[in-house]
């Protein structure tokens, strides 16, 4: 498992390029949004579509802090994708935190 920290003005890469699959595997996202008073979404899409903030696949959306959402998901609906978090609600900065296995 990897955990990855950050905080997301409007919109944060979380992969440095995108998804490359060969083989029919499961990931396992937890995420949470460690800031109140702001939602976050992460997604998965092209770069266009991060450069535009542009919520293309929605994994999953925060709550409060202290909440965390779980998203299973087919490597091969993520290939080609980059996956990335969004601000949906609030204009702060917003932490979170992803833990991926």
């Amino acid at each position: 498992m990897i955990s990855i920290t950050g905080t997301v003005g409007d919109k944060y890469l979380v992969s440095g390029m995108p998804v490359a699959t060969t083989a029919n595997r499961v990931l396992k996202f937890a995420f949470e949004n460690n800031t109140a008073g702001t939602n976050l979404l992460l997604c998965a899409g092209s770069m266009a579509d991060f450069n535009a903030g542009k919520s293309a696949t929605v994994l999953a959306s925060s709550g409060g802090p202290g909440f965390q959402f779980l998203t299973i998901v087919d490597t091969e609906k993520l290939s080609n994708q980059v996956i990335y978090v969004l601000r949906s609600v609030g204009s702060g900065n917003s932490k979170f935190t992803i833990n991926v296995e």
